[in-house]
């Protein structure tokens, strides 16, 4: 994760720093790769920003914080998650014949916008990860709401984030052929707003059994949220602040990302 193939991505991608001051300049602004190395310890063990061991080199716990929210706010980790999807689709290994959704909830411990009392944990605070994957798991567009949204409500706002991906020559691929997802999702409504955009429905409908457990297409956006729930940042919500969370979910579809590009190398 921490390569100099992956910083090699980065690097284009980060904000120009503004000049120092002649006069009274200050200490010197840590490394960017340090504190990149600092942002993915915390987002692969959880530990609290302030119990971040100095002795790593990484910096502050509030360094490291600073630049994943002045980064996050540039657009870095969003940009980087493009870049990825369009080396992965020139590497034919991006398939968006069909696109599955789903979604998962995570206990928010402090509160926060984006928090709601949560219907499958005694109603204590929670949040919810959405996921649109394409055929093979790989992680298109995330959204986090409180965890009192219906699945229902981020169908349309996710198909509309999934990003313009390049990578071959000739028109970007955005809208995928088919759309998969469970009974969470059968409304009718939805089903003529995804035609209307060129997109076939396979929404499952309830009380009408299908035999086939999770199904075999829907499995993958379940592996996905997974793979994300991976990193321990993510498996419970730390933070107060809705952008730093999301600034992590962003950043975890990237790692996946490259993984999936190195073994595609492999």
């Amino acid at each position: 994760m921490v390569s100099d193939e992956v910083w090699a991505e980065i690097v284009p991608l980060l904000p120009p720093r503004p000049p120092r001051r002649h006069r009274y300049p200050g200490r010197r602004p840590l490394d960017d790769r340090k504190v990149w190395c600092g942002i993915l310890f915390v987002l692969c063990t959880a530990i609290p920003w302030e119990y971040l061991p100095q002795e790593l080199g990484f910096g502050s716990g509030m360094t490291c914080w600073r630049r994943l929210r002045d980064w996050n706010d540039a657009g870095v980790w969003q940009r980087l998650h493009e870049v990825l999807l369009g080396r992965l689709r020139a590497a034919g290994q991006l398939d968006m014949s069909r696109t599955v959704i789903d979604g998962s909830h995570v206990r928010a411990l402090k509160g926060g916008p984006k928090t709601g009392p949560s219907p499958v944990d005694r109603r204590k605070p929670g949040s919810k990860h959405h996921v649109i994957t394409d055929a093979g798991d790989t992680p298109l567009a995330t959204a986090l709401t409180g965890g009192n949204h219906h699945d229902i409500t981020q169908l349309m706002p996710l198909v509309d984030k999934v990003p313009r991906i390049k990578g071959i020559r000739g028109r970007p691929r955005q809208r995928p052929e088919r759309i998969h997802a469970d009974r969470g999702y059968d409304f009718d409504k939805y089903r003529r707003e995804l035609r209307t955009r060129g997109i076939t429905p396979v929404i499952a409908r309830r009380g009408v059994g299908h035999g086939s457990g999770l199904g075999t297409r829907r499995w993958v956006v379940e592996q996905t949220i997974a793979l994300l729930h991976w990193f321990r940042r993510l498996r419970i919500r730390w933070e107060i602040r809705d952008d730093i969370h999301e600034a992590f979910l962003t950043l975890a579809c990237a790692i996946i990302c490259w993984r999936r590009l190195q073994r595609s190398k492999s």
